[in-house]
This record gives structure tokens, C-alpha cells and sequence, in this order.
């Protein structure tokens, strides 16, 4: 099950609270994919209310519970348009359509070697025979919502889009929607979407890239953090699932060894590795003065989760073969040469050091926009910690001081807990909306 929670503060909090449980074409065409299966949504409840009451809210805000299931299903991210309205990234080929390497470990040499997505697929054929059919029943999809009488609920939805069901597509965790164009990332693809009639339901789709996703990975490790930096491009990230994408003058893009942020034009063109080197960068967000952070997973390896300041053309050390690496030291040099850590005096010069080690599993991320929350959070970063559990999972909060080129995290604290949260954006009322995603994996 899934929730949206809007938080604000006692200014007003809105919360949205999602329910749910839980063929883009194999060469991204325009048209979707063949019909799957209808997706199974939760009825309506009183299960959101009932599970605002056990949050553990920072002082001064309030929680209210903006949409539910039946409205939406399986948020793993969303974003706003300038009217207010959420589109929500929805999940429905989580271990129904996307793999995780972990329990499929007889194809680890063949996946390590994967370079492209076209790899995987043939990869795909050869180990699942008469299984690789299932992979198609199931697409993710994209929805609409909106509180069109203004009463501070949502009271309306559709299915923006759907028909994201090939086999090679992962789950969509990435959306960002402007002046009626919204984009998706979804691997393998990264979609412009148009609804041009503004009847709620897209009629326009184009695949802008093709070729994220080249190896199967751990699950989760996606195409997501789609935003728009302060020069007009767009900004994307995607996780050590790799890339290698072909671009319109016949240059290959990407990086298929590690994770990596994108940008590029609004239109797709000019498409280039910002920076690289990250294991799995969720969410991406801008300061006010145009500085890029993310937050970065661990490898469950004793090694820490890290806020990171992406810097253009910085490496941040990960590659996607230390994950199985165990002797002499379980996960090679990131551990042994303690590429995770901040800086420190002899550490490896080709890194960019991460600013700190912060939460256990770094999700979506948002930046105070300056209204709407009281004045004590002004300059403060809200990061995601999605531990698989609603009892020790929810939003931090901290701001930044400069420190040398980089930056030291001060003022850290929760500003809501006990919430299975998946995303954290402001809405256009100044309201900070969280998504829940209600139980663990």
C-alpha cells in the first residue's frame, strides 16, 4: 500500500497519503506497449488517518491526509505542475516485470558483462525461455491528481499514462512536469509526455533517450531524479543498473560501470554525463545559489549512505563490480580504500568525498523554497530515509555551511518519523507533501 502525506506546518501541513498494493516498446517508439494486465488498487480506507496519528512530527507542524487509494497505487515518486497538480510515478512491476541480480546470482558473469540494454534483453531470452511472456503482463504508469474545489484534498484523478510493460522496463521513478510537458524516466527510456487537450490523459509520447537500465541490478536502482537546474537544462540520475544511450550524431552517452546524473536540453539534445561514480543517487535537488546535492545508498557492507555534492565531471568512486567483490576486502577499494568517506587527509585525489554519511537509505530530497514552513527551516534540505519499515523510516532535515570547496551538514534533525516515505516535494501552497509507501519491501 501507498500514501501521499502533505506536511506543512501549523501554518497548515498538508498531507497526501497514497494506498495501493504493490507495452512501452522495447526501442522507444511513441506508442505503448500491449495491453497487461489492469492493475489492482486498494479500496478506499481509513487506514491513512489512522496511520497519521502514530507520525512523530517535528514542533509547530500538522499533518493532513491529502489523497488515497483509490486515487493512486504504489507512489514511488512524484512532482507538481504550476497548477498544483501531482503526477505520481506508480509501481506495479515491482517483482512482477524487474528483477533483482540477487535472486538470480547463475547470471551474475553474463550481467557484469552487459554493456547495453539490447545485452540485457538477449540475456533476458536466453535464461527465462518461456518465462520472458511474464514479463510484459504488468506496466508501470503515471497519475494525475488534483483538488480542483480547493478544500485541501485531492478530489480528482486519472491515469496520465500507462503501457510501460516490455520487459525491459523498470520501475518508473522519476517525473518532472512544467507548462504541460512532462517528463518520465522510466528505464530504458526517458519519456516526454503531453496531455494536449488537457482532458488528464496523455496523447503525446516520445522516448527522448533510449538505453538506460543495461544490466538487470539490484532493484530500486533506477532512472529517477528528474529536475531542472537554474541554467534550463534538465537534470536526471540514474542508479549502477548503467546506461549507454545513442544519441542523434551517433555518440554513445552514459556510463555502464556505475551510476551517473544526465543533462540535457529540454528537448533531449545535448545530452551528457554531468558526473559519475554513484551507486544508486535517488533524487537530485538544487540549492538557491544553484549548488547540486544527492543522496547515495550503501552497499550493506558496512560502508554508510552519503549526501553528496555533485560537482560537474566529479567521480564519486562507486563501480558497479565492487558490490560482489568479498576477498580480500568485501567490496574492493571502496571499502578498503574508504572511497565512502568524507574527506580525509590521504585520501584518493581523483574523488569527489562525499559531505557526510547520512541516513541508511536515501530517497527522495526537496529545498525549502522560503514559504510556507516556519522561518527555523529556511535553507534546510528534507531527505527521504526509506529503511523498509515504517517505524524507523521518515524525512530528515539539515542545511549546509561552507566548508573549504565543499560544504559541512549542520543542524540535522527529523521533521517527521515513523513514515515509510518514498518521495518529499513542496507543492505550489508551500505545503511539504510526502508519499508513504506504507509496508516495507
Amino acid at each position: 500500500m501507498l500514501k501521499f502525506i502533505a506536511v506543512l506546518d501549523s501554518y497548515r501541513v498538508p498531507v497526501l497519503t497514497f494506498f495501493a498494493l504493490a507495452c512501452a516498446p522495447v526501442r522507444g517508439q511513441n506508442e505503448p506497449a500491449s495491453v497487461a494486465k489492469p492493475p489492482v488498487v486498494a479500496a478506499a480506507s481509513e487506514e491513512g488517518e489512522l496511520a497519521i496519528k502514530k507520525f512523530q512530527v517535528a514542533p509547530g507542524l500538522k499533518v493532513d491526509l491529502w489523497a488515497s487509494e483509490p486515487m493512486l497505487a504504489n507512489p514511488v515518486a512524484f512532482n507538481f505542475d504550476e497548477k498544483g497538480r501531482a503526477y505520481v510515478c506508480e509501481t506495479f512491476r515491482l517483482n512482477a516485470g524487474v528483477d533483482d541480480i540477487r535472486g538470480i546470482m547463475d547470471w551474475l558473469d553474463e550481467e557484469l558483462a552487459c554493456r547495453t540494454t539490447d545485452d540485457r534483453l538477449a540475456e533476458m531470452k536466453r535464461h527465462l525461455g518461456d518465462r520472458f511472456a511474464r514479463y510484459s503482463e504488468h506496466s508501470e504508469r503515471v497519475s494525475r491528481i488534483e483538488d480542483r474545489d480547493g478544500d485541501g484534498k485531492a478530489d480528482h484523478a486519472t491515469v496520465f499514462a500507462d503501457g510501460f510493460s516490455t520487459p525491459l522496463d523498470g520501475i518508473g521513478a522519476g517525473v518532472l512536469a512544467r507548462h504541460g510537458s512532462v517528463w518520465y524516466a522510466n528505464i530504458p527510456n526517458f519519456w516526454l509526455l503531453r496531455d494536449t487537450n488537457d482532458d488528464g490523459f496523455a496523447d503525446f509520447r516520445q522516448s527522448l533517450h533510449y538505453g538506460l537500465g543495461v544490466r538487470v541490478g539490484f532493484i530500486g536502482h533506477d532512472a529517477h531524479g528528474v529536475q531542472f537546474g537554474p541554467d534550463g537544462k534538465i537534470y536526471s540520475s540514474v542508479g549502477d543498473r548503467g546506461s549507454s544511450v545513442k544519441v542523434a550524431d551517433g555518440r554513445t552517452v552514459g556510463e555502464p560501470d556505475t551510476g551517473c546524473v544526465f543533462r540535457c536540453n529540454p528537448d533531449g539534445s545535448e545530452l551528457e554525463v554531468f558526473a559519475f561514480g554513484l551507486r544508486n543517487p535517488q533524487d537530485l535537488v538544487f540549492d538557491q545559489y544553484g549548488n547540486l546535492f544527492t543522496g547515495d545508498n550503501n552497499s550493506d557492507s558496512g560502508d554508510q549512505a552519503r549526501w553528496v555534492y555533485v560537482v560537474e565531471g566529479g567521480d564519486s568512486g562507486w563501480r558497479v563490480g565492487y558490490q560482489f567483490m568479498e576477498r580480500p576486502y568485501s567490496r574492493g577499494p571502496f571499502n578498503a580504500e574508504k572511497l565512502w568517506h568524507p574527506h580525509f587527509e590521504g585520501q584518493a585525489a581523483y574523488l569527489v568525498p562525499p559531505i557526510t554519511n547520512i541516513a541508511a537509505g536515501p530517497s527522495g530530497v526537496a529545498y525549502f523554497p522560503g514559504t510556507g514552513l516556519p522561518e527555523r527551516f529556511q535553507d534546510h534540505f528534507f531527505l527521504v530515509d526509506f529503511r523498509g519499515g515504517g517505524a524507523n523510516s521518515g524525512v530528515h532535515t539539515f542545511t549546509l555551511k561552507p566548508k573549504g570547496a565543499s560544504f559541512e551538514l549542520v543542524e540535522p534533525r527529523h521533521v517527521i518519523w515513523g513514515v515509510l516515505a518514498t518521495d518529499v516535494k513542496f507543492g505550489v501552497d508551500g505545503g511539504l507533501y510526502v508519499s508513504d509507501w506504507v509496508q516495507g519491501w
